[in-house]
């Protein structure tokens, strides 16, 4: 009777947890992994994968280094954040290839969700500094897959290739710790720092992060595609 009951026990505690997992698994509107091109892409990218370890692995390096990161994509706009619209660009930042990733993990069948930090970026380029007049940040997006009963976090943010030409450190993904942007660079010097880290979201906060983006970028922005866009938006006085 005793064992009967545990067992009761546990699968109505395994119950709950796949439950609050289904929130995580969702297709929305921003991370829409139900389309077509997402899905396409999660099975070509995992299928000869044969645990969620292993498939989260293989989508965290494809959207850390395939795609490419570049800050002009910031945008106060649904549509420039929409995974599928990211994986079709091949270029995005942090949020946006967040967004990705969350739809490739739930399309892969793992539960996937978004985190957001304040950050300060202490290897910021002087001309973006003397723009923006800051290198605070305080919408940075990662993401968290549920592997072996946890939250494991993914920064999946600066490509190989853009670290390696600014003498950053990259991010590795095991799969089984934590991943996220490293204190300092290759020679030491301070890189990132977090400095506040807020609840972990199902979806995209647009109304929020369209807020702190606003702070910085000014309204209006949009991403801009190539160098011919007009860069017409207003950086707010400081």
């Amino acid at each position: 009777m005793i064992k009967n009951n545990l067992a009761r026990k546990d699968m109505r505690e395994g119950k709950e947890v796949m439950n609050e997992m289904e929130i995580y698994l969702k297709s929305t509107e921003a991370i829409n992994s139900d389309h077509e091109a997402i899905q396409d892409a999660a099975k070509g990218l995992t299928s000869a994968c044969t645990s969620d370890l292993e498939k989260a692995i293989q989508l965290f390096y494809f959207v850390r280094d395939s795609i490419k990161y570049n800050m002009y994509m910031i945008s106060v706009y649904l549509d420039d954040f929409k995974a599928s619209t990211t994986l079709t660009r091949g270029k995005g930042y942090c949020v946006q290839k967040a967004v990705l990733l969350a739809a490739l993990g739930r399309a892969a069948s793992i539960p996937t969700r978004l985190v957001f930090a304040k950050i300060r970026n202490y290897r910021v380029p002087a001309h973006l500094i003397e723009q923006i007049g800051t290198n605070i940040f305080p919408g940075h997006g990662y993401n968290q897959f549920y592997l072996h009963e946890k939250w494991v976090s993914a920064a999946a943010t600066f490509d190989k290739e853009l670290c390696q030409r600014n003498g950053l450190r990259t991010v590795e993904f095991n799969g089984m710790h934590d991943a996220t942007l490293p204190k300092t660079d290759l020679v030491n010097n301070p890189y990132i720092e977090y400095l506040e880290i807020y609840e972990p979201q199902a979806d995209l906060p647009l109304k929020w992060l369209t807020k702190e983006i606003s702070k910085t970028w000014g309204t209006g922005k949009r991403a801009w595609l190539s160098e011919e866009d007009p860069k017409d938006y207003e950086v707010p006085l400081r």
